[in-house]
């Protein structure tokens, strides 16, 4: 298990719009621009191999205080040298001074402190009422033409449901935002409840106006 003293107090950053790394949880990329194929090389020599997921705000380079940082768990090179990667979820961060000139990429100091949680064992939401959850998905998914396993769906654990639907879900950045941001899984889960409810009532007036 990672403790705090394996993290680093510098990594590099990907700023990536709608992309939601959670802690323990999957997000894979495919990193074709140059500059991000240079920052995988450099980390891939690194033994952390850890690589920061922000979003930048809006359209600027700016970018959100609270990003999630993920280990490279494993990666392909395709023939024309661009990398399939998967990260692996580590811990979130909050954004300290960022580094730029040095790399082709941008890197930054961060603080892990407030996040300390994020490297203990997987979280449970003793207030889950799973059966009133799915038929809320089943009609957002309706609704979005979205398709899945609903049997696995079923049986995920607690946090890998929930934390696999916010990262699956096609909520807008700000919404990835406040699901990442979330301080427990429980405040996530009533997050991404808020979003899908939100969602249907946006989609039932669309009907209306038709």
């Amino acid at each position: 298990m990672i403790t705090p003293a394996d993290l680093p107090d510098t990594i590099p950053l990907f700023p990536l719009a709608g992309a939601l790394l959670l802690p323990r949880g999957r997000l894979p990329l495919h990193v074709f621009e140059p500059r991000y194929l240079a920052m995988v090389d450099d980390v891939l020599k690194t033994s952390g191999r850890v690589i920061g997921m922000i979003q930048p705000i809006g359209d600027s380079e700016r970018l959100y205080a609270i990003g999630c940082a993920g280990r490279i768990t494993s990666f392909t090179e395709t023939e024309d040298g661009r990398y399939m990667v998967t990260l692996t979820g580590v811990s979130r961060f909050r954004l300290g001074e960022v580094q730029e000139g040095f790399t082709p990429y941008k890197r930054a100091h961060v603080d892990w402190a407030s996040f300390s949680r994020d490297l203990g064992v997987a979280e449970h939401d003793r207030a889950f009422d799973r059966d009133q959850f799915l038929d809320l998905l089943s009609r957002y998914f309706a609704t979005e033409e979205l398709q899945s396993d609903w049997k696995s769906l079923k049986e995920a654990e607690d946090e890998l449901l929930i934390n696999a639907l916010s990262t699956l879900c096609p909520f807008d950045s700000e919404d990835k935002q406040a699901l990442l941001e979330a301080p427990s899984l429980t405040t996530r889960r009533e997050t991404l409840v808020t979003l899908m409810e939100f969602a249907l009532r946006s989609g039932e007036g669309d009907e209306k106006l038709q």
